[in-house]
């Protein structure tokens, strides 16, 4: 009794053969598996309706009648392909031949093995598909606590930005410029993420410093000043004991700005690899920045000047390894500039 593979392999050899009494049509030995047969195949094409009864084998009798005819000597392989015959499914795969002249189809039975094979790479495919949706469900609550950790920043840069006019540019420039200075020093990348925003966010702590003290016009008394140095604990304090990274940085960052390399900074005395890359960074750009700005109690200085000035405190206010990277990429720290005004 014929299998359903074997039953569906010599239906088609019997639909062959009534277009050619005339020719003999012979079985492959068992071992190859291979079924040939002789045949017209524009006839098949034509008077059988394969693309109903079998369609993948349709398909690929277009193609190859194309093949047979060139006239080129050789094969074309249909690949692989599942068949459904009598409410079962078969693993086939076709080859379609030139040779001497002749056109021959070859048609084998792949087997159980092969539909085996599918069924394991479909569930691979499938749990494939069903982790990079998770991931990407991953990806978008991410973003979404992202989003939600920025707007808490922004919403604090905000609030400073009423108390203390000169902020609202000079703040976007610092993360700018952090950001730049981070990216050429090839920081990991959580510092990349987190530094411009906790960058701009140097100077939260000036929003607890009285008016009379943070607009006033002139140079401050010393008690005054003493007072202002205090905006980088009480901007830390407001920062600290967060589980958010952003609001960590921005802590750091707030606490450790005003340090300097050779321990002399304020307000803990830290000294060189002491203060954090990324308070190394903003005590840069902070002081590039300031100088080139005009305040209520002072002019801008040329840049110049600036430049000059800060080389000479490189080693001693600033990391000199970091002060060599800003100015490596001065061209782009100035572009920043004249972009946010």
């Amino acid at each position: 009794m014929l299998n359903v593979s074997e039953a569906l392999l010599y239906e088609i050899s019997a639909v062959l053969l009534e277009f050619h009494p005339n020719k003999i049509l012979e079985r492959v030995t068992p071992e190859t598996e291979w079924f040939e047969y002789l045949f017209d195949a524009s006839k098949v094409l034509d008077q059988y309706h394969i693309d109903t009864q079998l369609p993948f084998l349709s398909n690929f009798l277009i193609d190859a009648s194309e093949f047979w005819d060139s006239n080129k000597e050789g094969s074309i392989n249909s690949g692989p392909w599942i068949e459904v015959y009598q409410e079962q499914e078969l693993a086939l795969e076709a080859l379609a031949l030139n040779f001497s002249g002749k056109h021959f189809l070859l048609i084998k039975d792949l087997g159980e093995s092969y539909l085996e094979l599918r069924k394991t790479l479909q569930v691979a495919r499938d749990n494939l598909l069903m982790s990079e949706k998770l991931e990407k469900e991953l990806i978008k609550r991410n973003e979404m606590l992202r989003y939600r950790e920025e707007e808490i920043a922004l919403r604090l840069l905000a609030a400073a930005d009423y108390r203390d006019e000169e902020t609202g540019a000079h703040i976007k420039r610092i993360g700018l410029y952090s950001k730049a200075i981070a990216k050429a020093l090839d920081l990991n990348q959580e510092i990349l993420e987190n530094i411009q925003i906790a960058a701009s966010m140097h100077d939260i702590g000036k929003i607890a410093i009285p008016d009379h003290i943070l607009l006033k016009p002139g140079p401050f008394e010393p008690e005054e000043l003493e007072y202002m140095r205090k905006h980088a604990e009480l901007g830390a304090k407001m920062l600290k004991g967060s589980d958010i990274p952003l609001l960590n940085m921005a802590y750091s960052i707030a606490m450790n700005h005003h340090e300097k390399w050779d321990g002399t900074g304020y307000p803990n005395g830290l000294s060189g690899s002491e203060i954090p890359i990324e308070a190394r960074i903003v005590a840069i750009v902070d002081v590039y920045d300031a100088m080139l700005s005009e305040r209520p109690y002072k002019k801008a200085f040329a840049e110049e000047y600036v430049l000059e000035h800060m080389q000479k405190n490189s080693g001693t206010h600033f990391d000199p390894s970091v002060f060599n990277t800003f100015i490596k990429i001065l061209p782009e720290i100035q572009t920043i500039r004249k972009s946010v005004i």
